[in-house]
């Protein structure tokens, strides 16, 4: 038999049960999860022809920015991303609020992958790499640097490459004169609000409270850092740096609710440690901040895991206030979008990494954007302690991660097959009854939508 030439063989790569042109979604249904590392829920997009799309809403957002999404979707073709993605942008918003859009976009590309037998990361105009670098996020939650140091050893013992840890106000908290606060200010930024059922109107006073106060910007909370709390967090560092050496890059992140100044002392006492970046040391909306934050210091300033879109990164890169920026690509719009963030970055000379902390579906969407993006750094991991993480999905290698890199396979889509049902059913976040349960309710949800007249 001739061999076929390039266009046969990528015709005979289309799924021969899919005619893209006729596809159509018919349905699409969520599952909540806990523990993977947090919080998130996981999309199923359904077709007409038996093709399933799966996406992801980010961690600690609610399911409902998806669902809410449905009846706009319902009889569209999938393969019709952009068309689709401009039509539900509007529903999207910067943190949380951009998880819906990010994962419906990402289920569509999903959807167009496996119609067309295609890896999104070609669809995105081929790789710049064969494997994707991950960063290990290690939360600091000892008060000993040289502990933090010998757990983020044993990141490096198992290969990983490039490293973050939290550095800042939780490390001193509660060291008496290490941070400077107005009384009675400090004990609430301990705890994040509590998700799940509550009983009582009082535990919804309180969850409302704590969520106004972690609302508060920087700026306003009048929080600081003494000398003594300083003194402290260089010698954190500096003990990690003892453990691990200076070879390894180490991100700095969770500075805590300071002010720019504040980061700015911290920043300058730190340098001589060399941190890969200092992470969201300010509200990404100040954009002016931003830049004396960055002309102040010789540390990369990073931002950008909670801005949405494209046009929500560029004053920052236009400001010349950060060196990297770092979109989560489950707030940021998505795929195509978050690909048109890097090539604008890197445009201006910045980095991209990308923010990722959920399952293997938002790692598989990122690590197609970092193979097809040219400025592309380093991929977050925050789940190296999930001993259940690789067992979500199927199709792809075991493990996922492996001596700190991702290999992206040449399979259709994001490359996973599916998601086990029986392991994210013992992992479901409370108040939740079962998964992929009918979302009919959603179905016929309407209204005009135009946002001009």
């Amino acid at each position: 038999m001739p061999k076929a030439d390039g266009a046969d063989e990528a015709l005979n790569r289309v799924n021969p049960h899919s005619r893209p042109s006729d596809l159509r979604i018919t349905d699409m249904r969520v599952a909540e999860i806990i523990g993977a590392p947090f919080t998130s829920a996981l999309i199923k997009i359904y077709t007409n022809q038996g093709i399933v799309g799966l996406g992801e809403v980010r961690d600690g957002a609610s399911a409902t920015y998806a669902l809410m999404l449905k009846s706009r979707l319902l009889g569209e073709n999938p393969c019709d991303i952009d068309r689709l993605f401009r039509r539900i942008k509007q529903f999207g918003g910067h943190g949380r609020q951009g998880g819906g859009v990010s994962a419906v976009e990402i289920a569509l590309w999903d959807l167009a992958g496996k119609a067309y037998g295609v890896p999104i990361y070609q669809m995105l105009g081929g790789r710049f790499r064969d494997k994707v670098r991950v960063y290990c996020d290690t939360d600091a939650t000892v008060p000993s640097g040289t502990a933090t140091g010998k757990r983020l050893k044993e990141r490096m013992d198992l290969g990983f490459t490039f490293l973050k840890m939290d550095l800042g106000l939780m490390q001193i908290a509660d060291v008496p004169g290490a941070v400077v606060f107005p009384a009675g200010s400090l004990e609430g930024y301990r705890d994040s609000p509590r998700r799940g059922p509550l009983k009582t109107i009082e535990e919804r006073r309180l969850r409302n409270a704590a969520y106004d106060l972690h609302n508060v910007p920087h700026p306003f909370t009048g929080l600081h850092f003494s000398d003594k709390g300083l003194d402290l967090l260089e010698q954190y560092i500096a003990e990690v740096r003892e453990v691990i050496g200076m070879d390894v890059p180490l991100a700095i992140d969770h500075i805590g609710h300071i002010s720019m100044q504040n980061g700015i002392r911290l920043a300058r006492r730190i340098e001589k440690y060399v941190p890969a970046w200092l992470e969201d040391v300010i509200p990404w909306q100040y954009t002016e901040q931003y830049r004396q934050l960055q002309d102040a210091t010789t540390i990369p300033i990073c931002t950008g895991e909670d801005i949405y879109l494209k046009e929500g990164f560029e004053p920052l890169l236009k400001s010349g206030g950060v060196s990297v920026i770092h979109p989560d690509l489950l707030t940021s719009g998505g795929i195509l979008e978050t690909k048109k963030i890097g090539d604008m970055a890197q445009d201006h000379g910045v980095a991209m990494a990308i923010h990722m902390a959920e399952s293997p579906i938002a790692a598989m969407a990122a690590a197609h954007v970092a193979t097809a993006t040219e400025n592309f750094m380093a991929l977050e991991y925050h789940s190296a302690d999930v001993d259940w993480w690789d067992d979500i999905v199927t199709g792809l290698s075991r493990p996922l991660v492996k001596d700190g890199f991702i290999t992206v396979p040449d399979k259709p889509g994001l490359g996973i097959d599916d998601v086990v049902d029986e392991v994210i059913s013992q992992h479901l976040q409370p108040g939740v009854t079962g998964i992929w349960q009918p979302t009919d309710r959603w179905d016929d949800e309407y209204s005009w939508d135009r946002t001009w007249s």
